[in-house]
């Protein structure tokens, strides 16, 4: 174990380098996931309307469910691979990368044809409105085709970088950015090709994405994966899925809550002065310019996955406890800066995605100021239910990502609009936020306790 830990900078290097080397391409990766969808909505806002931006909301279920199965699997490979690798087993430790590689492949080979198949139900299930229905069945039945890449390239993200290569993580993600972006402002205002345009855009980038991870994989670095470790086995699978959970669960719930959530802006809009389309709208503005700021502290949190996991499997506990704190410090103080912009210029924001009514923004403005009070605490959960997956505890892991989006944020966004109307629906973010902050403090603290009394016993037997 010592030998393993000297040969390996994981175990040696200082946590603060090791947290700079992979969270920051981390950070960037799941900011050009985010910009994705974020580009997709500045064009679409500036060439079809307020339409096309409900239908990219009524949508963005899709995009959650791809990158959930994702997590599950490339979260869960990663983890297994680097717990593995840090008790050197190195020989196993290749099938967790294949195999999860493998069963991201199929995975979004089955999302695919799910959604085609289904489409115009799930639409209607997931909250649009009649008038929004024929923008939202454009967007989606193109964009569909590139969901096998998105979770190709999403999850084997994850495995590259625990093969040592973040960097590699970062091209892939900002290649394929970068094309969608060129090529959005090409299909949707030059050629004025609307919905499909855009999903067209998305599309080319995350297959190109999807291709440059299958050319890493081929030259897999820590070890050699041969046509053998791509086979998928039942405990192999089972193993990755159990560790993956809690992120995936995170992603799930993230997606029951948007489906809720926009169910309940359409019938609560519809009985107020904002009517159908604009809470919508609104709702999926605001939902996308948080997820730049979720999107670095997820960074944060997956970047020190490999380091807590590495160091835990070699029961260097200092270490881990170390790069959680840095992940929730930097996490806290990002946080910070957008409660301040949400507060100060939410109007501004807004326009960027297009014109609209004055009752329009002025929703906007109330629903950034309000639901998003307690962004500044948001950090706290996702880097601590992370922290469980990484170190094994997938159940803690998946309680915690729970606790915001479905055992708190769904039975109060039920509840509280019955009593006060559409304003119930703004009071039900700070509320969970609040609520899901506490439980995952005291969590963690419990669980950095139990941690400290390992290292005593260890000192002990030494």
């Amino acid at each position: 174990m010592k030998e393993i830990e000297k040969s390996n900078p994981l175990g040696t290097a200082p946590v603060s380098e090791l947290m700079v080397k992979f969270a920051v391409p981390s950070i960037i990766g799941m900011l050009v996931s985010a910009l994705y969808n974020i580009v997709d909505q500045l064009f679409i806002g500036q060439g079809v309307g307020t339409d096309g931006n409900a239908a990219t909301n009524i949508a963005f279920p899709f995009s959650t469910l791809c990158i959930a199965a994702a997590l599950l699997l490339g979260i869960g490979g990663a983890s297994c691979f680097n717990l593995t690798m840090g008790k050197g087993d190195s020989k196993r430790a290749g099938y967790f990368a294949a195999n999860a590689i493998t069963m991201l492949a199929g995975a979004g080979i089955i999302i695919t044809a799910f959604t085609l198949i289904f489409l115009t139900p799930l639409l209607k299930l997931f909250g649009s409105p009649d008038d929004v229905l024929p923008y939202a069945k454009d967007y989606v039945a193109v964009s569909a085709i590139g969901f096998p890449f998105l979770v190709l390239s999403a999850g084997g993200g994850h495995i590259i970088r625990a093969d040592g290569s973040p960097g590699m993580t970062m091209i892939l993600n900002l290649v394929g950015a970068v094309i969608n972006t060129i090529l959005d402002a090409l299909f949707v205002l030059s050629f004025g090709w609307g919905m499909k345009g855009a999903a067209a855009a998305t599309v080319i980038g995350q297959a190109v994405s999807g291709i440059l991870v299958i050319l890493y994989i081929r030259k897999f670095k820590t070890v050699k994966l041969t046509l053998k470790h791509f086979i998928p086995q039942a405990r192999i699978v089972g193993r990755i899925c159990s560790i993956g959970m809690a992120s995936c669960f995170n992603q799930l719930a993230i997606a029951v809550v948007q489906v809720v959530l926009n169910n309940s802006l359409k019938h609560y809009g519809g009985l107020s002065e904002y009517g159908e389309t604009e809470p919508l709208a609104v709702a999926g503005i605001v939902m996308k310019v948080n997820m730049i700021v979720f999107s670095i502290v997820i960074g944060l949190a997956q970047g020190s996955q490999p380091i807590q996991s590495f160091n835990y499997g070699a029961k260097q506990f200092s270490r881990v406890k170390t790069s959680y704190n840095l992940a929730l410090i930097i996490g806290g103080g990002i946080s910070i800066v957008a409660f301040i912009l949400f507060q100060a210029i939410p109007r501004p924001i807004l326009s960027l995605f297009g014109t609209g009514t004055e009752t329009y923004f002025e929703f906007g403005s109330r629903f950034f100021r309000i639901f998003l009070f307690f962004t500044w605490l948001n950090c706290i959960q996702p880097i601590s239910s992370t922290f469980f997956t990484s170190i094994g505890k997938p159940i803690k892991g998946v309680f915690l990502s729970l606790t915001r989006q479905i055992i708190f944020f769904v039975p109060i966004l039920l509840i509280l609009p019955k009593f006060i109307g559409i304003d119930g629906i703004l009071l039900t973010g700070p509320i969970c936020d609040l609520l899901s902050g506490i439980v995952a403090v005291v969590m963690t603290f419990i669980e950095f306790r139990a941690m400290a009394k390992l290292s005593q016993n260890n000192e002990v037997n030494l």
